[in-house]
């Protein structure tokens, strides 16, 4: 396929984010950019995320605004929670080796996802100015980290937005088998428990797809983002009994 070349806005602290309409198509150079430019204000990323796009880039590069079509989300009543995994979980909680936590210690949970290594990508986005972009935005209220705590270890675990009831996962690490995955669905418990219908997963990766997430057209993203901000947001603390939204679970 040609690529085909688009002209990229530059805003600073004074000028809105385009439109998400406006980002690079597919065919292009890079499907899904929007702008780019300085700011990483707690006041840019609420703007950015209230319309369905979020930062994303490497060191040296200025920061970079995408809104890709389609969008990768999971609906939380489509999540896959396979046997084994629900086994472990149960046999956890009921030994009392395993508490969950809630923004009990986002710093270490966001520089744990930036120095995860994953395969097929060399270094990582998650960069100093980005981990103090979203700990300013953690003190402010709307980013939180769900922790998964094995025998007093913090084992796994993720982060990402809070916007009324919408969420945008950001990124999740493991330090033990299944860390990620058990926050993951710890996470999803939550969601249905405090009525979050679906995570933003932001980019389509085989993993996601094998934990229920699926493609949805941009469109259709943004009217659930606009619905759901029209709710307050819940309160981040779980509680050991969210496990029973879980009972379902494939």
């Amino acid at each position: 396929m040609r690529h085909v070349s688009f002209a990229l806005p530059w805003i600073d602290v004074n000028t809105p984010l385009p439109p998400m309409e406006q980002a690079w198509p597919r065919g292009s150079e890079a499907p899904g950019l929007l702008a780019a430019g300085d700011d990483l204000s707690v006041a840019r990323l609420r703007q950015a995320y209230a319309q369905c796009t979020f930062p994303w880039f490497s060191e040296g590069q200025p920061v970079l605004w995408w809104s890709p079509d389609p969008r990768m989300v999971l609906d939380v009543g489509q999540f896959r929670l396979h046997r084994s995994l629900r086994k472990k979980i149960a046999q956890l909680v009921r030994m009392g080796r395993l508490v969950i936590r809630m923004d009990h210690d986002f710093a270490a949970v966001i520089r744990a996802c930036a120095h995860q290594s994953r395969e097929g990508q060399d270094g990582t986005w998650i960069v100093p100015p980005m981990v103090q972009a979203y700990e300013a935005w953690h003190a402010a209220g709307d980013v939180h980290s769900v922790e998964a705590w094995v025998d007093g270890e913090l084992a796994g675990g993720l982060y990402g937005v809070n916007l009324g009831r919408a969420f945008f996962g950001e990124s999740m690490f493991t330090r033990q088998t299944d860390g990620s995955k058990i926050a993951l669905a710890a996470l999803v418990a939550f969601c249905r428990s405090q009525g979050i219908t679906h995570v933003d997963c932001q980019q389509n990766t085989p993993h996601l797809a094998f934990m229920g997430a699926r493609e949805m057209p941009r469109a259709a993203f943004a009217q659930l983002v606009r619905k759901a901000m029209t709710h307050p947001a819940p309160s981040w603390q779980f509680h050991a009994l969210y496990w029973q939204a879980l009972q379902s679970a494939d």
